[in-house]
């Protein structure tokens, strides 16, 4: 017994090993080798380039007032071989809406003028869809033209592919209105009058009220949203002599202000710029007629060297009784006229 038990428990533990259920096939991208990693995402990379092109857009783009804005957005042709219509689209708001701005061009040759070179209103294509080029350009952006933007684009054959684009635009404080009201200021208040103060500007603007001495007046004043950028500021108004008060408004990229009532001096330098422009243009007008009746003068006066003769022409009637009565005058005027004297022989 001694000797089999010795020869069970010294034999190999392999002949023994107790058979585990095979594991589940299982593998993670962080335990791959960074090598084969890499293999694997060009692999990865050719195969979609060889069925779509890529599109690259810039996510926000920002622009003051006024100013000209270019929603980028590009595309890469995978296939270079190829002839076909590229079809440009861009949308507002919803990618689903129809296109505000649409072309086509046909990617034969770049020599020739695109169909897309037009503008509608203002917005006009920045660059050449045949070089892979959508981006959009808008003139004099203003604050109603924020918001998202789409950029869209289509291949003979293919599916449309679309990105998203928001414009941000800022704007400097502008003072919309500004005047007395007998109405409540969003609130029930026992003042009669207030002076509103309605501003506009991106970031939304904030109120400050100062009166004749330049103290602020915060503590009196209310407000309210009165619609997108726009903002209502009050304070009560009493009507009292040498009142004047400012509304100035500020946010990031400036200021301004505002007074009631308009001072004197404002109203004077009206007054003088009106009067100055009044004379500018009448001496512009005198000099212009002065001009008129030299050119005038000139074409009438003779030339230097003297005198121009002119030929003058007249109607010469002949009435023979008069002309006979002139000849019976004559004859008898030389008749009276004769005079006798002696001759000596």
């Amino acid at each position: 017994m001694s000797a089999l038990s010795h020869f069970l428990f010294s034999a190999p533990q392999k002949s023994f090993a107790v058979l585990k259920p095979f594991p589940r096939f299982s593998w993670s991208v962080r335990e791959m080798d960074p090598s084969v990693l890499c293999v694997f995402l060009i692999l990865m990379s050719s195969a979609s380039v060889s069925v779509s092109w890529k599109m690259t857009v810039s996510p926000e783009v920002t622009a003051s007032r006024g100013e000209d804005a270019v929603l980028c957005c590009s595309i890469s042709l995978n296939r270079q071989d190829y002839s076909e219509v590229i079809a440009v689209k861009w949308t507002a708001r919803d990618a689903k809406t129809d296109p505000f701005f649409r072309c086509s061009v046909r990617n034969d040759s770049l020599e020739r003028e695109h169909g897309c070179s037009a503008s509608v209103l203002q917005y006009s294509l920045f660059g050449d869809p045949r070089r892979g080029e959508l981006s959009l350009l808008i003139s004099n952006v203003q604050l109603t033209d924020a918001g998202d933007f789409f950029c869209k684009v289509q291949l003979d054959g293919q599916k449309e592919l679309h990105k998203k684009v928001h414009l941000r635009v800022k704007a400097k404080p502008q003072i919309l209105s500004l005047s007395v009201r007998n109405q409540t200021c969003g609130e029930p208040s026992s003042a009669s009058l207030w002076l509103k103060c309605e501003v506009e500007g991106n970031p939304l603007p904030k109120v400050v009220w100062l009166s004749s001495s330049k103290r602020l007046l915060e503590a009196q004043g209310r407000g309210f949203e009165s619609g997108q950028w726009r903002w209502t500021a009050c304070v009560p108004y009493l009507q009292k002599e040498d009142q004047v008060i400012t509304c100035r408004a500020e946010n990031s990229e400036g200021h301004a202000e505002r007074s009631f009532p308009e001072s004197n001096g404002l109203k004077m330098t009206t007054i003088l710029v009106t009067v100055t422009v009044l004379m500018f243009l009448s001496a512009v007008f005198i000099f212009i007629i002065c001009l008129r009746k030299r050119g005038r003068q000139q074409v009438s006066d003779p030339p230097a060297d003297g005198p121009e003769l002119q030929p003058v022409y007249s109607v010469i009637v002949c009435d023979p009784s008069v002309q006979v009565n002139f000849i019976q005058s004559t004859q008898q005027k030389v008749d009276t006229e004769v005079t006798y004297s002696s001759v000596e022989v």
